[in-house]
């Protein structure tokens, strides 16, 4: 069986989320993590935005066709901040 649409970065964020001092620290569930994005690690908002442009991709007709994949100027604008891990 196939996975699921979006099941790598939802995979990700979801890590990223347990890692962070909100889940480690404060004892609260990921979830409630996410009310607060800005308190998160830049990683942990990348992620976030990842998995919204995915979903969003799902709705999109003309990514349908094409494919839920970033441009080649937005791979080069990643690599040059040192987001590699985030292009597949």
């Amino acid at each position: 069986m196939p996975p699921r649409a979006c099941q790598i970065p939802r995979d990700e964020l979801i890590a990223c989320l347990l890692r962070t001092d909100c889940v480690l620290k404060e004892g609260k569930t990921p979830a409630e993590c996410l009310k607060t994005p800005r308190e998160l690690p830049i990683q942990c908002q990348h992620l976030i935005a990842r998995l919204s442009d995915c979903k969003k991709g799902m709705l999109d007709m003309r990514r349908r066709f094409k494919g839920n994949h970033l441009s080649e100027e937005a791979k080069a604008r990643a690599r040059a901040r040192g987001l590699n891990m985030f292009i597949s």
